[in-house]
């Protein structure tokens, strides 16, 4: 998955569409519906959950920069600033781009645009389907969290074991120094969304019940996070997990810079 390279300041500042509207985007916003046949998902599992409970359209199409950032808000309470520099990065991987105003969750399937090799819990784009969930993947992913609480380090293990899987069994294994960056990124998801930003854990039982199901996990007793999550919560998770990769692996895989371009969870994830 490429990332571009945005300038955060130059985003936020330009950022006009980031409304401060409460609309819903429809009637039943907030209650989980399985998406009918004809509609679109993607690679990202949190943004397959949010069409799937209305807060982004739920046929995956139209991701407007007011539908994803009033999405990312209502959904997770993410800032809306933090909600339009995610749409920017993904805009990119509309057919229509760079004149495209939206994209659909269907646009990010594209090997090599934003989807990637690697992932926790999707095949690679070279042996068949890309982007819907693979339970045997995810097998393997989730036994390196062996507890309740999962921690950066656990998140990083599972991560470093798909690309060697990946890359010991997939010919046309591509992961470069952009994708690290974006792969640092997804996994931000879990840790402000189901666990906690400043100790770099998850909840074990809400992230595989939203992965394997793609749906928020209220029935748990989650609730949407009460604190707004900025940029800034996004880039202090993101360095805390890219150290933990640097630690195990002996190499600075992801600089500032590229910490700086982690902001989709892809989003992520």
């Amino acid at each position: 998955m490429k990332l571009n390279v945005l300038s955060i300041t130059t985003l936020v500042f330009g950022l006009v569409a980031a409304k401060k509207s409460k609309q819903p985007i429809n009637a039943t916003e907030g209650e989980w519906i399985a998406p009918t046949k004809d509609a679109f998902r993607g690679p990202c599992p949190m943004l397959n959950t949010l069409a799937n409970h209305g807060f982004l359209p739920r046929d995956g199409r139209n991701f407007t920069e007011y539908n994803v950032v009033n999405g990312l808000n209502h959904g997770l309470n993410f800032n809306r600033s933090l909600g339009a520099v995610m749409f920017q990065q993904a805009i990119p991987a509309s057919p229509n781009y760079p004149n495209a105003t939206s994209f659909t969750l269907n646009d990010l399937n594209v090997h090599g645009v934003l989807e990637h090799d690697a992932s926790l819990s999707r095949q690679d784009a070279y042996f068949g389907n890309n982007h819907v969930f693979d339970k045997k993947i995810f097998k393997t992913s989730k036994a390196w969290w062996p507890n309740e609480t999962i921690t950066g380090e656990q998140f990083i293990d599972a991560k470093l074991y798909r690309q060697i899987v990946s890359r010991n069994t997939n010919p046309t294994y591509s992961f470069s120094s952009t994708v690290e960056a974006f792969s640092i990124g997804e996994l931000v998801a879990p840790v402000v969304a189901f666990g906690d930003k400043h100790e770099i854990t998850a909840n074990r039982s809400l992230v595989l019940s939203w992965i394997e199901n793609e749906r928020l996990p209220t029935a748990l007793g989650w609730h949407k996070p009460t604190e707004e999550i900025t940029m800034d919560d996004i880039l202090s998770v993101a360095s805390a997990l890219s150290t933990h990769v640097s630690l195990l692996t002996g190499n600075k895989t992801v600089t500032s810079t590229h910490s700086k371009r982690a902001g989709h969870f892809a989003i992520p994830l």
